[in-house]
């Protein structure tokens, strides 16, 4: 795909090679020679093993389990580029972690979103480029250019190819904060849409307190850009069995899937669950309701798009 030869490179860290190498496959080019790796106290240690100089870089690294190590491997990386004079500089994060405090919620609350930023910047990336950022205005933290992939394309051409839209689905958002991007994502499927109204008492608990729409007798699916500890979408599903749904569905873009989560799933009314690739998936976590969707062509044509100055607008579609 790539055309200007040697001037383009991709890197990955140790959080997603796999994804990595499927980006690097799809641009018909080889994954760049590093080796990342701990010295004996912990500290990260990174070895490129080519010449950058010049070279348009692209580092893919989620901010992933464990999160603080692949933070620093990321940064780590942008400074050993910079200091080896890469031409220009894009993190490809695929997931971005620590988006979850992106306000301040209670008096002397930090806000990890645009301390991450603001590290990733000053670290030497010129540009970045993400999916599904847990809150959009996120973007606005960096003070470099940010393009912003969304996941909902590729989620819903997976429904739409294999039949799963018919007269009786809906499309449900699991809470307030989804609305905007679950109603994107009814309007691609053609049907029409409900809200679950909850509460979150602490972090990673919530409550349910009403669903709004008629989901009896209905196919449900609902959409969320990452699931955590599963509490929320499980309650919901629950909720929504109660209330008389026929078979509910769910899709997320990250699977961040923390302790028992996949378990949880496991055991809930939902008779399926598709996530996609931007946070690879351990084997502990497998099982038979969660299925996996790649992203990686949709990275590809965007690392292509940038090398080549040409608009990423057009993947959104």
């Amino acid at each position: 795909m790539i055309r200007r030869g040697t001037d383009i490179k991709i890197f990955s860290g140790n959080s997603n090679i796999p994804l990595a190498q499927a980006i690097a496959d799809a641009l018909l080019l080889p994954l760049g020679r590093s080796k990342v790796s701990k010295f004996a106290d912990g500290e990260t240690c990174i070895s490129i093993g080519e010449t950058v100089r010049g070279s348009d870089v692209f580092v893919v690294q989620s901010i992933c389990d464990p999160c603080n190590d692949h933070l620093m491997e990321l940064l780590i990386m942008i400074d050993a580029f910079k200091r080896a004079s890469a031409g220009r500089i894009t993190a490809v994060i695929p997931y971005y972690g620590y988006a979850r405090q992106d306000r301040k919620v209670q008096a002397r609350d930090p806000i990890t979103a645009k301390l991450v930023a603001d590290l990733i910047t000053t670290a030497g990336a010129d540009r970045v480029l993400t999916m599904d950022l847990h809150a959009a205005q996120i973007q606005g933290f960096f003070n470099i250019p940010v393009d912003h992939l969304l996941g909902i394309p590729v989620l819903a051409a997976h429904y739409l190819k294999n039949d799963y839209v018919q007269d009786d689905v809906i499309v449900v958002s699991p809470d307030l904060g989804s609305v905007q991007r679950t109603r994107n994502f009814a309007r691609k499927l053609g049907v029409p849409l409900g809200i679950i109204d909850k509460r979150r008492p602490k972090p990673n608990s919530a409550e349910i307190m009403n669903v709004i729409g008629d989901v009896n007798g209905k196919t449900v699916i609902m959409l969320d850009d990452m699931v955590d500890t599963a509490g929320t979408i499980v309650k919901a599903s629950e909720a929504l069995a109660s209330l008389g749904a026929k078979k509910i569905y769910v899709c997320a873009t990250h699977p961040v899937l923390s302790d028992n989560a996949a378990e949880k799933i496991l055991k809930s009314p939902i008779a399926e669950f598709i996530f996609t690739d931007t946070i690879p998936l351990s084997k502990d976590k497998e099982n038979d309701k969660i299925k996996v969707l790649s992203v990686a062509h949709i990275f590809a044509q965007a690392i292509e798009r940038i090398y080549e100055d040409q608009p990423v607008s057009i993947l959104f579609e």
